[in-house]
């Protein structure tokens, strides 16, 4: 049997995943980690982006806009600001964000307006990318419609 740990996916509007996973992947502030069990503690705020949890030949994919993760060596802990099953994605709406945040950017008058623009852009854009993530997995498995 192999080895694996408790994960916990949470976010303000509840709990998106608890089980066992063997791996775990996320964006963290620093870049992209890969947790296995036993892993060294540590924390780190997370980027938006896709979180993976990998559990056999399972793998389970969720997008998180920020947060924080939290890592002990049996138990690994997403507090997500926001999160979605990735699969829920809209891709029509991540593109009309994109459209709107870079508008936005334009006509923005003060450091403030620009900050948030950014983040919306930041947010839009790491949506679009997990979508093309998914596509290409599903492509890569035969199931792209």
């Amino acid at each position: 049997m192999a080895v694996s740990m408790q994960v916990d996916i949470v976010s303000a509007e509840g709990s998106l995943f608890s089980g066992k996973a063997e791996r775990l992947f996320a964006q963290a502030a620093n870049g992209e980690v890969g947790i296995l069990p036993h892993h060294t503690q540590f924390l780190s705020q997370l980027k938006p982006g896709l979180v993976r949890v990998v559990a056999g030949d399972e793998e389970e994919t969720f997008f998180v806009n920020g947060g924080v993760l939290e890592v002990q060596p049996e138990v690994v802990t997403v507090l997500a600001d926001t999160a979605h099953r990735a699969a829920d994605l809209d891709e029509a709406a991540a593109l009309e964000a994109k459209k709107r945040a870079e508008e936005a950017m334009e006509k923005a008058k003060t450091d403030i307006d620009v900050s948030r623009a950014q983040a919306e852009l930041a947010e839009a854009i790491a949506q679009i990318n997990a979508i093309s993530h998914l596509k290409d997995r599903l492509h890569q498995q035969g199931l792209a419609k």
